[in-house]
């Protein structure tokens, strides 16, 4: 349970019913316990930070109060302030005292006695002081990078700055240079930053010559100032040892995962290491799951085909397919749609690589081929689980869509995904598998397509008239938009730059017929399948883009980049 639902209960604020239903609504809303507490009105803040401090040991100050000497706030790197919500208040040659608005988990107490070689108290104060003095001590999280850099090979003493460059093959010298604390500081910078910038995935890539860190933003790579190629073994080590991944071994590559709390959220990040000719390519997953909402609602789905799924998934057997390229929110869909139908009375279990997001009541299986653990392995097991509902997280060969046929057929429903350009393109692709059509026809229920375009930054949002060309490149007229505008982003600090902010999803959903299941008992192409579906009333991925132009979401570059 976590430490702050204690001690509400020891203070006798809730029960032990009412810590659960708070950590439920937390999970269900992306929102921290203690963001959840203070919202839903059990007792304000200031009482909330005394119920803490008294629990630690420790003191509730007016942070907003203090005047705070340079000397004090030099204690602690900018890095550290912003990654774990902290502000010194106090410190002296032996010891930092650091105001904060949450309990502080004790790995991160002990990282920062390392990092800091300092004892470490704490002591609790409101969040928004805590934060406004982060932004006026420390200025913009930008800003420090460039410093950060500066400062990395000055922070190292001699023999750490020898050792991030020297031989990788000196193994006990390269886990030195990995944990000195201007390394630490450096990767926790990194890592916030990531975080911070919502960004999907961190890429680390030395070269021969030079060393970049790439974020993935929205679907496209930015690239971030990088320190000298000389401490890329360093960093990596450093990320390696995180990971738990076995630094000595750089001939193969190795997935690992990172368990940490970035401002104040909890953050799971999947590691791969791939050896590469100039050292190892590491790539971070990012998993936030507290921005990251499993609502049906608030998947953006268009209204009639929100209305339509929710008919559809309440049957009690049945294929229910979602299909797009990597990186379209495939996963997040399905989860969102298991979240609905996740019920008491019925036994949903998922078979995933890896399993992305953890949800109360819903049994998780992570596959393994390694030892054994594949979809079908895994899929064939649940029949035996006595399940209502299954997930498998991707149908990609004969031997699982074949079992997800017979479980369909014996009353279960299936969910899974495919990789395909589109809702017509997944029948087909299950059918190319060999599955045969007259049991696909009669066991699938509806095929979900979906990409992600980039929206439109609201902050620099300029609208303009399209052209005949424009109007010309999404075949629409200018009776057929009616006057409406389109819009375009003219880049601003907001999206670096970008004219970008966020992404939505646009989606066709192709529901199952006597129609179409004719066509598919009788192998007719994906075109011809396509055709019948429109005809049907389906809206096209291009077509769902064309709606979000003129809603003044996206662009029609986005559109017609990805649809």
């Amino acid at each position: 349970m976590d430490q702050i639902l204690q001690i509400l209960i020891q203070n006798g604020y809730i029960d032990e019913a009412g810590a659960s239903d708070i950590a439920d609504l937390a999970k269900t809303e992306s929102k921290s316990v203690r963001k959840q507490i203070l919202d839903s009105g059990i007792l304000d803040e200031d009482s909330l930070l005394a119920a803490m401090a008294a629990y630690q040991d420790t003191e509730a100050i007016d942070l907003s109060s203090l005047t705070i000497d340079s000397s004090v706030t030099d204690a602690i790197p900018a890095s550290t302030a912003r990654m774990y919500n902290v502000f010194p208040v106090a410190a002296d040659d032996s010891s930092v005292t650091l105001a904060t608005f949450d309990i502080v988990d004790p790995r991160i107490s002990d990282e920062m006695l390392f990092t800091l070689s300092k004892e470490v108290r704490f002591v609790f104060a409101r969040e928004k002081d805590v934060m406004d003095r982060i932004s006026q001590y420390y200025g913009d999280a930008n800003d420090s990078v460039a410093d950060m850099i500066k400062s990395l090979g000055e922070g190292m003493t001699d023999d750490e700055t020898l050792a991030a460059s020297a031989n990788v093959n000196d193994i006990a010298s390269m886990e030195n240079a990995a944990n000195s604390s201007a390394i630490i500081r450096f990767v926790n910078l990194v890592l916030y930053q990531g975080v911070v910038d919502h960004a999907a995935d961190i890429h680390i890539e030395p070269f021969e010559h030079d060393f970049k860190i790439r974020y993935r933003v929205d679907g496209a790579l930015y690239e971030m100032k990088a320190p000298d190629v000389k401490m890329a073994p360093a960093i990596i080590s450093r990320i390696k040892i995180l990971a738990n991944l076995n630094i000595a071994e750089r001939r193969v590559p190795q997935d690992g995962r990172i368990a940490l709390t970035v401002a104040g959220r909890p953050v799971d990040l999947r590691v791969s290491c791939l050896p590469t000719a100039h050292g190892e390519s590491v790539v971070m997953r990012i998993l936030d799951q507290t921005t990251t909402s499993l609502d049906l609602e608030n998947v953006g789905l268009p209204e009639d085909v929100y209305e339509q799924i929710t008919m559809d998934i309440e049957k009690p057997n049945g294929i229910f397919i979602v299909t797009g390229p990597t990186g379209s929110g495939k996963t997040t869909t399905l989860y969102s749609v298991l979240r609905r139908i996740n019920t008491i009375d019925s036994k949903l279990l998922t078979a995933e690589e890896p399993v992305e997001y953890n949800v109360d009541g819903i049994v998780q299986v992570p596959i393994d081929a390694r030892v054994g653990n594949t979809f079908a392995t895994v899929l064939r097991a649940f029949l035996r689980q006595d399940p209502d509902i299954m997930m498998v997280g991707e149908i990609r060969d004969l031997e699982t869509a074949e079992i997800a046929v017979q479980a369909a057929l014996t009353g279960h429903f299936v969910f899974s995904t495919l990789h395909t350009n589109d809702a017509a393109g997944a029948v087909m692709r299950l059918v190319d598998m060999n599955v045969a059509p007259y049991l696909l026809s009669s066991t699938l229920e509806a095929v979900l397509g979906q990409r992600l375009v980039r929206t439109v930054c609201r902050e620099c949002r300029q609208a303009y008239e399209p052209d005949n060309e424009t109007l010309e490149r999404i075949e629409m007229t200018r009776d057929q938009i009616g006057g409406r505008p389109f819009y375009f982003g003219k880049g601003c600090k907001t999206c670096n730059g970008t004219g970008y902010k966020g992404r939505r999803g646009v989606f066709e959903y192709l529901r199952m017929s006597n129609p179409l299941r004719e066509l598919v008992n009788n192998k007719a192409p994906t075109l011809v399948i396509r055709e019948k579906a429109r005809e049907l009333g389906m809206r096209t991925m291009r077509e769902d883009g064309i709606r979000a132009i003129l809603d003044g979401y996206t662009t029609v570059d986005e559109v017609l980049r990805y649809t």
